[in-house]
């Protein structure tokens, strides 16, 4: 396919593009721009971050697992593009110099590629914004510092992109889900390529071909979010920042918890759809939405369905999609918030979980009156804790409702050991979490933030 985008300005015009090829390996092999890194080659380091720029603005983006074909009409800087025409340094970098934010250099162009785009964007939360560039040798201190020290300079202008005009690629490369829904129909063992933070490791880590692919990131229309007076309809290519603000009023507990999934480059790319299509069982969107009684849309040509979100997930890497059939958006009811969620994991910042835990729990008059509970990282899918909600449901919500509760978790669930947890501690944890949503709802500090000795 052939692809149209701006590097550090310039125009670039790629002919026959291996769909699969990233922009880390070409930046460096192709255009000799080696200042941007590699470090773990999975998304996981962001010594390889670039800015990348859209009609939805600008965004940190880890270019390891940024398949070319992702860029078509966007701008991309890398560090070599974040000084000026001159030679004159963009105020991150002056900031970097002067703070003595970089020890032995390795990874300073992610980071400085990650406060560009903080900076460009307005953004001051740097301690987020930094979780997902790592640092083994001059510790975080130095580079906070330098953030903070640019917080109110002006952008520079040569870092005001904009996309480019560009002309359709190829089929593969769909503007629409109408589009989307003919090519896959005809292409029904292709691989969807959303974001690609999963699908990228298959190609730079299990080194698989996964020809042909179809790229969804043109289907702006699988980009929309809706939130009525009844309804929240988030559509399967929302990437995971935006549902994070998304939530952050609805069901501030989800929202945390999105807040900790990866590391904002990865949220950029990773979409609601593709976490969910992909059927992980440690993935942390599908619990909240089971617990929040999610319906899943799909589509295959023009035809379309809705199933429960739960019944998604039959087992471990078997979901009840069809060839062609694709994921279109997900929706549930607005409702009062009683939804928390609770991630375990060994780093608090851009880690896998262990456990997920989401509850929902509605109590009238001092009585369970409704209860959704799901778990990541329980079984082989994400999964219900019936005999749970039924151990709760139509009993008075007090303490000694929920310690006649736990031994069902060992009725609901027969997790496994791994290197993240073993089964037992998996067990624990989780009647663990159903105590602590008890305490909360009675105002108690739980979290573990916010008591202090």
């Amino acid at each position: 396919m052939n692809i149209t985008f701006l590097l550090n300005g310039e125009t670039v015009e790629l002919a026959d593009v291996d769909p699969t090829a990233t922009l880390l390996d070409w930046l460096r092999e192709d255009r000799g721009l080696t200042g941007t890194k590699e470090g773990c080659n999975e998304g996981d380091c962001g010594a390889c971050t670039v800015m990348v720029t859209d009609e939805a603005g600008s965004k940190a983006l880890n270019s390891c697992i940024l398949f070319l074909p992702q860029l078509h009409g966007k701008a991309v800087r890398t560090v070599e593009g974040a000084s000026g025409p001159d030679g004159e340094p963009h105020p991150v970098q002056q900031a970097m110099v002067d703070l003595h934010g970089s020890q032995c250099g390795f990874c300073t162009p992610g980071f400085v590629m990650s406060m560009v785009a903080s900076h460009a964007n307005g953004t001051t939360d740097h301690d987020t914004q930094l979780a997902g560039n790592l640092c083994r040798c001059t510790g975080y201190a130095p580079i906070i510092r330098a953030a903070k020290a640019v917080e109110d300079q002006p952008v520079p202008v040569w870092v005001k992109d904009k996309p480019v005009a560009a002309k359709p690629a190829s089929p593969l490369l769909p503007k629409s889900s109408d589009e989307l829904a003919k090519v896959f129909a005809a292409h029904p063992g292709a691989t969807l390529i959303a974001g690609a933070t999963d699908v990228g490791l298959w190609v730079t880590k299990q080194l698989r071909n996964l020809d042909p692919v179809i790229f969804l990131g043109g289907c702006d229309d699988l980009k929309e979010i809706s939130i009525t007076e009844d309804e929240v309809r988030i559509g399967a290519m929302v990437d995971m920042n935006r549902m994070g603000a998304a939530m952050a009023d609805l069901h501030p507990s989800y929202a945390e918890t999105i807040r900790r999934y990866a590391s904002v480059q990865v949220r950029h790319a990773a979409t609601v759809g593709g976490n969910i299509a992909n059927g992980s069982p440690i993935g942390d969107n599908p619990p909240a939405l089971i617990a929040l009684g999610a319906t899943l849309h799909l589509r295959k040509g023009d035809e379309r369905r809705s199933i429960p979100i739960e019944d998604f997930f039959i087992d471990y890497g078997k979901q009840d999609r069809a060839p062609g059939e694709f994921v279109e958006a997900v929706s549930f009811l607005r409702q009062p918030d009683r939804l928390k969620c609770y991630k375990l994991s060994k780093r608090f910042d851009q880690d896998i979980s262990a456990v997920c835990g989401c509850f929902n729990i509605t109590v009238s008059d001092g009585v369970v009156s409704q209860a959704r509970i799901a778990f990541g990282g329980m079984a082989g899918v994400p999964k219900r804790a019936t005999r749970v909600e039924a151990a709760l449901t139509g009993r008075p919500w007090t303490a000694e409702t929920v310690q006649s509760a736990l031994p069902a978790f060992a009725e609901d669930y027969s997790p496994m050991s791994d290197m993240r947890a073993s089964a037992r501690y998996r067990l624990e944890t989780a009647k663990a979490m159903l105590e602590r949503y008890f305490l909360e709802d009675q105002g108690e500090l739980t979290n573990v933030l916010e008591v202090s000795a």
